[in-house]
């Protein structure tokens, strides 16, 4: 009997190499679509709003985000490698049960993404309604906000419960018409609208000094190389569907400049239109400059949040699995649903929108960078040569791996603190004691990577050298069973 490739989703088993693809397009669409959202040029005009004079921006966008997505395309190789999804390659460095804790932060990491994408256009998408006459702009039209985010979450939800090659084909068919929007956009941005090329800071005051570095630092955090971290703990979920025959450098470099080229072009276009208004908030950005544009516009920002939560959605039912949840992967999707209803719902009450994405932010980067870093030690490391993933799909008591690892574990403890003391996000608790001694600076996922990375290899190279000569005794040194006379 044939197996399916829908059937090993749901079973969350190893993908076979005779399901697996070699064409790399959808990799491409997959990760371009992801980034092609109204978050992107939101976050893209947070420097503006900080107090950045336009070229500090671009210059941290651009260059943070190289970095970031060097680091991403790493873990996009472990899918094609290993055939599995990047919550349960952590069974093999946490231990079978240890992996549980960055698995149920994963979990609600995901349904966070998936409320935050859906909240950020709501005021995008009144304001474009507004544009239209169906709606009063000025009113609070939590109705219509509420029910856009239904139908939102509705679409979202359907097309991730169809699998890997209905997201591949939603994204490949959808995303080209909204770069044709987008390219429109851009034209009419930087050619036609008010853009201040030369902008300096508010009144034309750039920040100096300290002041300067500061609020650089907590850009990059925010949308230079801490946005391609935020990417890492997707990146197998998807590329495990592509052939171990496709080359190794191809896949990288077209995975990388899928998440580069739209974070990029988008940041781009958000700082610059900042540069009229000072502004963050997504309506003004849009709806002062693109009035003409409202109807392909409203399309592109409906698209975004619906491009990027397929992909939550989808691995918030693989995550699930690997905390060894029974239930179906369908099953998980419709919760996730529900679940990131709920918080966009609230969203939607907060008054401060800068302030909500810098926090949310800021926390999932620290944790992303430390759990990264030990990922990147123990597969890049410590597994460089292994090419046998099979263990990590045993049942727990498995004798293949470890039950509890707390050596990882107090790597990730120590990388989270060290992550959390040199934080400095708007919101107080985010503000650690290093970076307050710093004047503020944000090295939070410069000292949280580090620290836990050299925390596990420091405590683990020994003790899993060990056991990985252990582990593959049964399979290559066996006896041979004898005949019994």
């Amino acid at each position: 009997m044939t197996t399916h490739s829908h059937d090993v989703e749901d079973s969350l088993q190893p993908i076979p190499e005779s399901q697996r693809t070699t064409a790399l397009s959808g990799q491409f669409w997959i990760w371009a679509g992801a980034n092609i959202a109204p978050i992107n040029w939101v976050l893209g005009a947070l420097g503006i709003s900080m107090g950045l004079g336009l070229a500090d921006t671009l210059t941290v966008l651009v260059l943070g985000n190289v970095i970031g997505m060097a680091i991403f395309g790493f873990f996009v190789l472990l899918g094609q490698r290993t055939g599995t999804t990047g919550m349960l390659l952590g069974r093999s460095v946490f231990g079978r049960r240890g992996n549980y804790v960055p698995s149920a932060v994963q979990a609600v990491v995901v349904v966070g993404w998936c409320a935050v994408n859906t909240w950020i256009v709501l005021d995008l998408v009144m304001a474009l309604f507004g544009e239209l006459g169906w709606v009063d702009p000025d009113a609070g039209n939590v109705g219509w906000k509420v029910a856009v985010a239904t139908v939102i979450m509705a679409i979202q939800v359907g097309i991730s419960m169809a699998g890997y090659r209905a997201i591949a084909a939603f994204e490949r068919w959808t995303v080209p018409p909204t770069v044709v929007v987008l390219v429109l956009m851009s034209i009419v941005a930087w050619f036609h609208l008010d853009i201040d090329w030369s902008y300096s800071g508010p009144d034309g005051v750039a920040l100096a000094g300290t002041e300067r570095i500061v609020a650089m630092s907590a850009v990059m955090t925010a949308i230079g190389i801490g946005w391609g971290l935020t990417w890492l703990t997707y990146a197998a979920d998807y590329s495990r569907f592509v052939s171990t025959r496709v080359p190794r450098r191809k896949l990288y470099l077209v995975s990388a400049l899928g998440q580069l080229i739209p974070v990029v072009w988008l940041g781009v276009l958000g700082a610059t239109l900042a540069t009229t208004n000072g502004s963050v908030d997504p309506g003004k950005l849009i709806v002062e400059n693109f009035g003409a544009l409202a109807i392909p516009v409203l399309l592109l920002v409906l698209h975004g949040p619906i491009a990027t939560n397929v992909l939550n959605v989808y691995s918030f039912g693989v995550t699930a699995q690997a905390l060894d949840i029974k239930l179906s992967r369908r099953t998980l999707n419709l919760v996730v649903g529900v679940l990131a209803l709920a918080a966009s719902v609230f969203f939607v009450f907060q008054e401060d929108a800068a302030q909500t994405l810098d926090a949310w932010l800021v926390g999932v980067v620290g944790w992303v960078a430390t759990w990264g870093a030990i990922m990147l030690v123990h597969y890049y490391v410590f597994e460089r040569a292994s090419t046998r993933y099979g263990h990590l799909f045993d049942d727990v008591g498995s004798t293949r791996m470890q039950d509890v690892n707390w050596r990882a574990l107090a790597a990730f403890a120590v990388g989270i603190f060290g992550t959390w003391m040199f934080l400095n996000g708007m919101v107080p608790a985010l503000q650690g004691f290093g970076s307050q001694a710093l004047g503020g600076l944000d090295i939070s996922w410069l000292v949280g990577g580090s620290a836990a990375a050299s925390t596990y290899y420091l405590l683990a190279r020994k003790s899993h050298r060990q056991w990985m000569i252990r582990q593959q005794q049964p399979e290559e040194q066996a006896p041979t069973p004898q005949p019994v006379e």
